[in-house]
């Protein structure tokens, strides 16, 4: 068979064509292909953007008229905060039950004025009278077994005196009357016998005394140990005895201190335990002003620090006397007494309007204080440019602060505008458009 020219050109142009790739368009490659083709694109064109654009910054437009703007300028800062004093009493006694009963009889009401030892309440109380009797009864029984013993040792010394006495008054007389035997002996008049019997009665007793004596002598070594024992024994159930039946007079409850009763309410017949609250006595001790502190100001309020308030158009001066380290919604209490005598007209519960000196003016950069602090901490605010149409988020730092003024210590010059309206919502934005 035989192949021309051309035959043989167009088969080598054939066998090339099938060695060559294909390639397909994109709309026909699979599914994960056009999405990996898809993200490669977004992500070039992200980086495009901000190589030529520049980061976006978030902004939104708010009314003029709806912000408060305030100057940043240098002046005094006044490191001092306000006060709303309450006056309360300088001193308040809690009277409470010492013993439960049962409420018979109610002498006072609130708003009289009692005495110290006056009483106020009149108690019954069935099973505490039947628990004193039989305590009484058994210390009275314990402190006569101890009187009985101190008797006891008591005629025991006696006796041992009085038998050491008895041999010393048998030695002599059994002396005195072997003496007389002997020269009746010597004439036969008397028997041998009857001399020999009162000379062995000698020797019995001269052997005896020493033996007594000893005995004495320990036995008051004993007594005399167990004698301040035995009375501080007595001492102490005659004191018991003493607060055992006290317990029954604590039925009748006492002012503790003169003064008003401003607190009690109490109902004959009702039912009262042990610790529960009877009534309350304020003295006559003065008043002194109760006020409660933001938390932020905890680590900078001691006592003696000077504070003023205003009473009928006059400051009175006050100092810090107590700070409670307690927070309790977002507020800690301290107590401040006038430094002066107490102003008539006073009234329990009586508000005054004030102010609480933290530490000397001093010369600086102010801001007037605004709602932006509670957002954002004193760390970044949003400051006008010159153009006055928008207001960019920048990174502040602020030091004391009280309710007119926050002192600035970087990030703001003189001169410059501060939104110090709320922040609210405007936490993630950079920049403020001006309506």
């Amino acid at each position: 068979m035989r192949h021309t020219l051309a035959d043989m050109v167009a088969a080598v142009k054939l066998h090339s064509a099938m060695d060559r790739p294909l390639s397909q368009p994109w709309w026909r490659l699979k599914v994960w292909q056009r999405l990996l083709l898809g993200v490669v694109a977004a992500i070039l064109l992200g980086v495009a953007g901000v190589l030529l654009l520049g980061p976006a910054q978030r902004s939104v437009s708010i009314p003029a008229a709806s912000l408060t703007i305030a100057t940043t300028e240098r002046g005094v800062y006044h490191d001092v905060i306000p006060l709303t004093g309450e006056v309360v009493p300088h001193d308040t006694v809690d009277l409470d039950a010492l013993e439960g009963g049962r409420i018979e009889r109610v002498l006072v009401q609130a708003g009289d004025t009692v005495t110290e030892g006056q009483s106020l309440v009149l108690l019954t109380n069935s099973a505490l009278e039947l628990d004193v009797l039989d305590r009484e009864g058994r210390l009275v029984q314990s402190i006569t077994e101890s009187q009985s013993y101190q008797t006891q040792l008591e005629q025991n010394r006696v006796a041992n005196q009085k038998a050491l006495a008895q041999i010393d008054y048998d030695i002599t007389r059994l002396r005195r009357a072997l003496d007389r035997r002997e020269g009746l002996v010597a004439e036969h008049l008397v028997s041998v016998e009857s001399r020999d019997q009162l000379k062995d009665e000698l020797d019995h007793d001269l052997i005896e005394r020493p033996m007594q004596e000893e005995s004495n002598r320990r036995q008051e070594r004993l007594r005399q140990a167990q004698l301040p024992q035995l009375q501080a024994q007595i001492a102490k159930l005659q004191q018991d005895l003493v607060v055992t039946h006290a317990k029954l007079n604590e039925l009748t409850v006492r002012a503790p201190v003169s003064g008003l009763l401003t607190s009690m309410d109490l109902t004959v017949g009702e039912s009262r335990n042990v610790g529960d609250r009877l009534a309350e006595i304020t003295p006559a001790t003065g008043y002194k002003l109760s006020s409660t502190v933001d938390e932020y100001y905890l680590g900078r309020v001691r006592p003696g620090q000077a504070a003023s308030m205003e009473l009928d158009g006059k400051s009175l001066p006050l100092k810090v006397t107590r700070v409670y380290p307690q927070v309790k919604s977002g507020g800690f209490v301290v107590d401040l007494a006038f430094a002066g005598p107490t102003p008539d007209g006073l009234l329990r519960g009586q508000t005054l309007q004030g102010r609480l000196s933290l530490g000397a003016d001093v010369q600086g950069l102010v801001l007037p204080a605004g709602a932006f602090l509670e957002r954002s901490g004193g760390d970044w605010a949003f400051v006008l440019a010159p153009d006055g149409h928008r207001a960019l988020r920048r990174r502040i730092k602020v030091g004391r602060r009280n309710a007119e003024q926050v002192e600035v210590l970087g990030g703001l010059a003189a001169g410059e505008r501060v939104i110090t309206s709320d922040y609210t919502g405007l936490e993630r934005i950079d920049r403020v458009d001006l309506k």
